[in-house]
């Protein structure tokens, strides 16, 4: 599995390359500015899907539904502990299936 550090930044760059239009259309600004060009069409992206963009993030890099899955509850369970919430307590709110 991808290390969470990386996992925003490569999800960024499968997002660039999959988008050459916003590439052309940002390659006359300086490195910072195209960052953040690329970051703001992801979000946006995001948001057309309607889902969050850490959600998008791991569509984007998950090489499979079993590993996006896993990636997904990782991510919910890290939230949960974060806000002191029993998982099953925190499944339910969220709607989700525990494993």
């Amino acid at each position: 599995m991808i290390a969470k550090e990386a996992r925003q930044a490569l999800a960024l760059q499968r997002f660039a390359e999959q988008n050459p239009q916003l590439l052309e259309e940002i390659r006359e600004l300086d490195a910072r500015e195209q960052a953040q060009q690329i970051e703001w069409a992801f979000e946006d992206a995001a948001d057309e899907q309607g889902v969050q963009p850490w959600e998008y993030a791991l569509q984007l890099i998950a090489e499979s539904p079993e590993q996006l899955k896993a990636m997904r509850l990782e991510t919910h369970r890290e939230v949960a502990e974060a806000l002191g919430l029993e998982w099953e307590e925190y499944c339910q709110f969220n709607e989700i299936e525990p494993e």
